[in-house]
């Protein structure tokens, strides 16, 4: 660990702002963020030493990789905490695209992003099929980690265990096609009635190292395969686009139609371990227009 690692490490246990997962979160991001301005050939003797010269040369550097705007953005967020904790505000501008990022889309009409396959295949074979299981069964991290085939496989459903679920809120979710079998199978294949954590670690440990490899190989969100598989059921379920795909809004519908479709944002909701109608807005976009909709 270099002085600069060393400095921010120090910077985040000093600053527990947020969950214990943001916090985690960050501190591996500024982590890897350390190295890359190592290999930048940069060596900062403390975290107080960023100047925009560094910022500018990381975004190059990541821009060569390949790396998406949105994982940029989610960088820069953690540069902007590392420059105000070090009483350094101003040092990157708030609109990301004075730094020649374009900004996300708003989340009406986006559509559910994928993880690049070639992304994926940058991490190990048990990391890759949590990722497959997220988007195929609409699973937390989690439960994609400590999810067990042999115990979860009814045939036509899964059974998700409480001890696997987050608030230990049992449920079920539909196997429906041949792409979901044929991965179940792989992971049968691969772990047979044990979880996708190895053996000899225990899930903490194993998620701290996946979360790591995975922001190497430039993946930073991994709820976003939770809102893949929202989308790909209300398309399945209703025979329209969600409202975040262009789908059609509440109010643009009759009211046999506006009940139908609430009763298919409730199935989804619990497909994915919820059970209130308005927390689908987040995976799917609101149901209503206008003011407040977003």
């Amino acid at each position: 660990m270099d002085n600069l690692a060393f400095s921010l490490r120090t910077l985040c246990q000093h600053n527990a702002d947020g969950s214990h997962m943001t916090r985690a979160q960050r501190s591996r991001g500024l982590d890897l963020i350390a190295r890359d301005l190592r290999s930048l050939g940069f060596r900062l003797p403390d975290a107080g030493s960023l100047k925009p010269k560094h910022v500018q040369r990381l975004i190059l550097h990541w821009e060569r990789q390949g790396i998406s705007n949105a994982t940029m953005k989610n960088r820069l967020g953690w540069i902007r905490w590392w420059a105000m904790k070090t009483n350094k505000p101003g040092l990157l501008p708030r609109d990301n695209s004075k730094l020649g990022i374009g900004e996300r889309p708003s989340f009406k009409g986006q559509r559910a992003a994928v993880t690049p396959a070639d992304r994926r295949e940058q991490l190990p074979e048990r990391m890759q099929l949590a990722i497959r299981l997220q988007m195929a069964f609409g699973l937390r991290l989690e439960e994609s980690l400590k999810f067990r085939v042999e115990a979860a496989d009814k045939g036509t459903i899964l059974v998700m265990q409480p001890s696997w679920t987050k608030g230990g809120r049992a449920r079920t979710i539909p196997v429906l096609h041949q792409r979901q079998r044929d991965l179940l199978d792989q992971v049968r294949d691969l772990v047979g009635d044990s979880s996708l954590i190895p053996e000899g670690m225990n899930y903490i440990r194993y998620r701290k190292q996946f979360e790591r490899q995975a922001l190497q190989a430039g993946i930073s969100n991994m709820h976003k395969h939770r809102h893949w598989y929202a989308c790909w059921r209300y398309r399945t379920l209703a025979g329209v686009d969600a409202p975040c795909q262009g789908g059609p809004l509440h109010d643009q519908l009759n009211d046999a139609e506006r009940e139908r479709l609430d009763a298919v944002r409730l199935q989804i909701s619990h497909e994915l371990g919820h059970g209130r109608i308005h927390v689908t807005n987040t995976y799917l976009g609101h149901r209503w227009g206008g003011k407040g909709a977003r």
